[in-house]
């Protein structure tokens, strides 16, 4: 009997994969319809025509670049943020022994599970004593460090033979020139993923920006999205023709670094 020129499980992904991708399908074809076409009901399921019309309201708004700076600013800071401060915290819960690592880092990981609306108030009025609601620093200083970047570090960290820093050690390195030097060129996975994670996370995030951001032109794209809807009347072809702006830079980041994504992974299991 002939085998297939690929594997029997693809007959199960393939279709998954279709199921996963309508929602992205909807977006593009209802991002090209008028309004009227999206408020008809049974809806359009194929547009008559191509209707640029939300794509030109949402270019049209003077705020719209303002609003992705900002949500490129706050995402790259924060992305940049956890790589830095969360791969010196992985390093130093996987190699440092120190009194209590154990405890501190079940405590950090019991953070995790704790709802975002039970830390919201306490964030707010730290960000409130600090001077920055309604800055781009509110939504930055949660943001810097995050305990799944730090564990994700910690776990890739876990996997490195510690030979290649014991022979730095020899050669009189110090803590800081073997995690430069040495691990964090091989951790290119683990920064893959936790930049990606990261940038998932903040450009996508509505909650916070909603509580802390007031003035229009701090918005950022999720934010800036929600003033197409109105009480009584809301641009839907501008909303659709907004989320596909939005989502693009995700897609992209993800396509790109999917690859040592999926490494990362399978390199940080629940070892150590």
């Amino acid at each position: 009997m002939k085998r297939l020129p690929f594997s029997a499980w693809h007959f199960v992904l393939a279709p998954l994969a279709l199921l996963f991708a309508l929602p992205l399908v909807w977006l593009l074809v209802s991002s090209v319809m008028s309004n009227a076409e999206i408020n008809r009901f049974p809806p359009a399921l194929w547009p008559h025509g191509i209707n640029l019309g939300g794509y030109r309201y949402v270019l049209g708004n003077a705020l719209f670049p303002r609003w992705f700076l900002n949500s490129f600013i706050v995402s790259a800071v924060a992305v940049t943020a956890n790589l830095v401060l969360g791969s010196l915290g992985g390093y130093a819960f996987a190699r440092i022994r120190f009194a209590g690592s154990k405890i501190v880092l079940g405590l950090m990981l019991a953070t995790m599970v704790i709802p975002f609306q039970l830390t919201m108030i306490p964030t707010f009025l730290v960000m409130k004593h600090l001077g920055l609601i309604d800055t781009l620093g509110a939504l930055i200083v949660p943001s810097l460090v995050t305990p799944l970047s730090v564990f994700l570090f910690r776990q890739f960290f876990v996997s490195l033979p510690r030979e290649l820093e014991e022979a730095a050690w020899i050669d009189g390195c110090g803590r800081l020139r073997i995690l430069i030097s040495i691990v964090l060129p091989l951790a290119r996975p683990a920064l893959s993923t936790v930049a990606v994670l990261t940038f998932l996370a903040t450009w996508n995030d509505l909650t916070w920006p909603l509580i802390a951001i007031n003035s229009d032109s701090t918005y950022t794209l999720q934010l800036g999205l929600t003033t197409f809807q109105g009480q009584h009347h809301t641009q839907w072809a501008a909303v659709m023709a907004g989320n596909v702006i939005t989502v693009l830079p995700v897609l992209l980041g993800f396509l790109l670094a999917q690859k040592a994504f999926i490494r990362s992974l399978a390199s940080t299991g629940l070892k150590g």
